[in-house]
């Protein structure tokens, strides 16, 4: 087995779960040990994961009931108690092709300057902005150069790699993640600070760009998932998702890229227009529009009253 500790958080979700694992655990290369950090409100989940690691020869679990509720502290939670040297963060709801992990694996250990590197998601794929996204990023200093994609730019902007691209490993500013696979000697400790809560949106952003500061980052589009997202309580509320996008945004864009100058704040202010302008034609002034804009309103009083991070979650 190979000494990687495969992270999952999950809540509600025990078919979905299952069927992740089932994913992972039948694949060509097979983790040490899962560590899963379960936030159900029942015992669907647990009885699930028993059954699938009742088999001889499985690998070793740990099987914790979430002590604080959220995407982020329930990783946190995780990577404490893992043991092995490599972490692989896997959301609940992915379907892993079975030599994925053996791509990230070989990835890994075919360069020792590597950090983290990344797994293909299927069905996300990076496509180039259109011209009226491309003009107003220009505008805020975001040039296209070679493309967007695998980059980070302006006020925090994230785009996924190429899921199609040739070759081995990509080099990319990023990394989501669907399923990730890190060297735990790069994490910081902990993970993840106690700023993201709930749905926890650009956590996985924070932690990749923190992680640049000491390796490098590489996408593997050989590693392939197929990501079936899921609904659930954290994505109930749009107006608390659009409140969380901007207080969040803000805080990576000032605290983790330590971009505060006045042309930055600028350049967020001029982003979060054109966002509220696309949505009010694309929606035509409908429900997701006045949402979207209410959110916006509530995350900008957060910001004004310092109360970013604190805000209910979504």
């Amino acid at each position: 087995m190979l000494p990687v500790s495969v992270v999952i958080t999950t809540r509600d979700r025990p078919a979905v779960l299952a069927r992740a694992i089932r994913s992972l655990l039948d694949g060509t290369e097979a983790p040490e040990e899962f560590v899963i950090i379960d936030a159900s409100t029942g015992d669907g989940a647990a009885a699930a994961v028993a059954a699938l690691f009742a088999r001889p020869g499985a690998p070793r679990l740990f099987l914790r009931q979430a002590t604080t509720i959220g995407a982020a502290a329930q990783r946190n939670q995780a990577v404490a108690l893992a043991t092995c040297e490599f972490i692989l963060f896997c959301d609940d709801d992915i379907v892993c092709e079975p030599d994925c992990l053996a791509h990230l694996w070989g990835a890994m250990t075919a360069d020792v300057s590597l950090g983290g590197v990344s797994a293909a998601i299927v069905n996300q794929r990076y496509v180039r902005p259109g011209a009226a996204t491309r003009l107003v990023l220009s505008v805020i200093g975001a040039h296209e150069h070679e493309g967007y994609a695998g980059r980070v730019v302006g006020p925090a902007l994230a785009f996924l790699p190429l899921a199609d691209a040739e070759g081995g490993t990509v080099p990319v500013e990023w990394l989501n993640l669907g399923c990730t696979l890190y060297r735990r000697a790069v994490l910081p400790e902990p993970p993840f600070d106690g700023f993201f809560y709930g749905y926890s949106l650009g956590e996985d952003l924070s932690l990749s760009l923190r992680v640049a500061r000491r390796a490098r980052l590489g996408h593997v589009p050989a590693a392939r998932l197929l990501h079936d997202s899921q609904p659930g309580v954290h994505k109930a509320s749009a107006v608390g998702v659009s409140r969380m996008q901007l207080v969040n945004r803000y805080y990576l864009m000032a605290e983790v890229m330590e971009r505060k100058s006045i042309g930055d704040l600028t350049r967020l202010m001029a982003w979060e227009c054109f966002q509220l302008v696309a949505s009010a034609v694309n929606d035509k002034l409908g429900r997701a529009f006045w949402q979207l804009l209410r959110g916006r309103i509530l995350g900008l009083s957060d910001l004004l009253h310092g109360r970013a991070g604190k805000a209910v979650s979504p």
